[in-house]
């Protein structure tokens, strides 16, 4: 075979992963010339030798586990006949990517619990396939003297591995090792230290005594307990006044969460994953503690993500709640001062490190639905996600509940890390820092600002205030335009089903159906509308929404056409939930309470393009089993929505909005829109519920405007 040479452009997540040392071993593997070198958001290969077609094959067949190769193109170009492969400087004034943070991986482990080591016992390690990324950049481009990293110099061990292409470490940033790395540090509520030999022992003494402790992990604090000691978990649920919310659990292996859950292989990759999220498991029966978990028959289980994690759970012998280190309603903590002042009264025990944490990034969340991952909480090992979107420099500023933000520049849009609710000034204040970070890592200056359509959100007080012109998009359209983004899709029928979303027509809307073409959309059916008794106070009490589809509420109340509060009240009339303590725990009790086996289905009319849930709540009513009612409930939702994609004709159907984390609902409709022919997409790496609406919305204004306003009254 003749000598070639060929020039790869590589997009993705291929920067701070160890792309380039990974393209160096193959290359020289093969005996090829050329270079590799970061340029922008892309890896750029030149490449030379009898091999460059196997080289071209492998480059896309065997990447390092955290990079994710989205598009590779390739074009010959004349040979030069230079020999050796090397590493080039990223180009002049370019602005690479910034990449997740990512669990422990394998090699750092065995590390980290091998004696001979010099990293045996070291909570920092980490190389170029694992660690601290994004919650450590200060600016970019992404090089150790811009994180939180650039006062701890470097060893001279340390030195030679990250200045040796060969090793794993190679470029690392964070690269440390007990001779010049971060510390750690134990102390009590007060601030007093506390001397110990082992602080990790130490801290696992404390949860085996019951009492809760605070670590600082990779993205902020954590608030941790013994997840099988149910004081210590009430405690931990009183002080931080989480009564029912589920908590989740690390678990120190995949056969430990077995133990819990079930867990299939899918499931178990997810698990075992770079991002390592907290995943929901179907709990198995009499297994899980009643006060992780109270009602729900999934639980949430993680892997630990860090080494200090890993050396804290085999220290400790148990499972432990693993939760964020905040109060209620406020972002989590990610300065020890600041844990200290915050969460002094929760906590008992501080387990600290002197490594700053520049951003706050929480755990993310994921589940396996339909045979393959779906991100609810965008996060920890996701976060900031990149995908291809074409348009003007955009910010988005997302939704009220469950904020994220988005940019959009050179041909990609970032969405941010999960933010949270906007309901505290300190919430308020992360959404505004993490808009400066965003544009500063993409370089964004945007000429357009999307937000949502209702006025009274923070996140729309805060695009008004912006030196940028405002594009409201409506609630339901953004749910669908994120969908329709993430899958590449210009036209289908989107069911968008949440809780409340102002609508065009002044009502509340949340059992939509779009019908979506191009850059144009229509109403084309929605669920009967029903008075919402309090309006949004009916979110914190099933019993509201009952009584206004009973019709027992005033006509001051306002109307609402909403499936999540549909939900409630069927949940409240089944005796299943009352007041709510956390959002969705209504309709997740109705969903865990849904008896097995049920193929028969209330009925629920389609007239005159709305969904008519009177005969559902009437038949419902006389249902002597609360298992056999939920149900039949949700059987009927999805001949619902099978009836209307019938009418509409739509080849391809998404379902997004909150509802559709009900993995019961999802997956029978699913099933059943394949059964008639149609093509179901759902969000996956973009969660469905509101962390997903700064995607769409920006994709509502890819040229300048909003996607025109064409529905029908409602």
């Amino acid at each position: 075979m003749s000598s070639a040479r060929l020039r790869f452009i590589i997009r993705g997540a291929v920067q701070g992963v160890g792309f380039r040392p990974f393209v160096w071993r193959l290359a020289h593997e093969l005996g090829l010339d050329g270079h590799v070198r970061n340029e922008g958001g892309c890896v750029v290969i030149e490449a030379e030798g009898e091999r460059v077609d196997e080289f071209r094959s492998r480059l896309r067949r065997e990447p390092p586990s955290g990079a994710r190769v989205e598009d590779m193109v390739w074009e010959s170009i004349p040979a030069r006949g230079a020999p050796g492969f090397v590493i080039e400087d990223s180009q002049a004034g370019s602005r690479p990517a910034v990449v997740p943070d990512m669990a422990t991986c394998a090699d750092c482990l065995s590390e980290v619990f091998d004696p001979t080591s010099r990293f045996h016992r070291y909570a920092f390690t980490n190389c170029t396939r694992c660690g601290p990324r994004y919650s450590i950049v200060e600016r970019t481009p992404y090089d150790r003297v811009r994180t939180t990293m650039a006062a701890f110099e470097m060893c001279v061990a340390c030195r030679a591995e990250y200045e040796n292409p060969a090793d794993r470490r190679f470029h690392a940033q964070p690269t440390a090792c007990p001779a010049c790395g971060p510390r750690l540090s134990l102390c009590d509520a007060t601030g007093r230290t506390i001397d110990a030999d082992d602080v990790i022992d130490r801290a696992a003494v404390a949860l085996a005594d019951g009492r809760i402790v605070a670590l600082k992990g990779l993205g902020g604090f954590q608030l941790l307990a013994d997840a099988t000691n149910e004081r210590a978990v009430i405690r931990l649920r009183e002080r931080k006044h989480r009564p029912h919310k589920p908590l989740a659990v690390m678990m120190p292996d995949v056969a430990a969460a077995g133990r819990w859950a079930n867990v299939d292989d899918r499931e178990a990759a997810l698990l075992q994953s770079p991002a390592a999220p907290i995943v929901l498991l179907t709990s198995r029966s009499g297994v899980v503690p009643a006060a992780i978990a109270p009602g729900l028959g999934e639980v949430g289980l993680m892997l630990p993500t860090t080494a200090l994690h890993h050396l804290l759970l085999r220290a400790v012998g148990c499972p432990v709640v693993c939760t964020s280190g905040n109060l209620s309603g406020e972002p989590i903590c990610t300065d020890n001062e600041e844990a200290l002042a915050r969460l002094a009264r929760i906590a008992d025990v501080f387990l600290m490190h002197d490594r700053p944490i520049r951003r706050a990034v929480d755990d993310s969340v994921a589940r396996v639905i339909d045979d393959a991952p779906q991100v609810l909480r965008l996060a920890r090992g996701y976060a900031p996600l990149t995908l291809p979107m074409l348009g003007l420099p955009a910010m988005a500023t997302g939704a009220h509940f469950k904020n994220s933000l988005a940019v959009r520049a050179d041909g990609r849009v970032v969405l941010s890390q999960h933010i949270g609710d906007l309901e505290s000034t300190l919430s308020i204040d992360a959404m505004r820092s993490t808009a400066r970070d965003l544009q500063a890592f993409f370089g964004v200056e945007p000429v357009r600002v999307a937000c949502d359509l209702h006025p009274d959100y923070a996140s729309t007080h805060f695009a008004h205030a912006l030196r940028a012109p405002v594009a409201p998009v409506q609630h339901h359209v953004a749910h669908a335009l994120a969908c329709m983004a993430e899958h590449g899709q210009s036209r289908l029928l989107a069911v968008v089903w949440d809780g409340i979303g102002l609508g065009p027509d002044g009502t509340l809307w949340g059992g939509e159906f779009l019908l979506i073409h191009g850059s144009r959309w229509r109403r084309a059916a929605h669920l009967r509308p029903f008075r919402l008794p309090g309006a949004d106070g009916a979110a914190r009490d099933a019993r509201r929404a009952l009584a206004g589809l009973r019709g027992e509420s005033g006509p001051t109340a306002p109307v609402c056409t909403s499936a999540g509060r549909l939900f409630d009240g069927f949940a409240a009339m089944l005796g299943l939930c009352g007041a709510q303590t956390y959002e969705g725990q209504a309709a997740m009790q109705l969903e865990a309470a849904t008896a097995p086996g049920v193929d028969a289905a209330y009925d629920l009319p389609l007239i005159d393009g709305e969904l008519d849930w009177r005969p559902m709540l009437e038949a419902a009513s006389n249902e002597k089993v609360a298992g056999v009612a939920a149900a039949k409930f949700q059987n009927a939702l999805a001949e619902g929505i099978l009836a209307v994609a019938r009418e509409v004709g739509e080849a391809v159907v998404a379902l997004t909005g909150g509802c559709f984390q009900n993995r019961y609902l999802t997956e029978r409709v699913m099933r059943r829109l394949r059964e008639e022919g149609f093509t179901p997409v759902i969000p996956r790496q973009v969660p469905p519920n509101d962390g997903g609406i700064a995607l769409g919305q920006l994709a509502a204004v890819t040229g300048g405007g909003d996607v025109p306003r064409s529905a029908r009254p409602g």
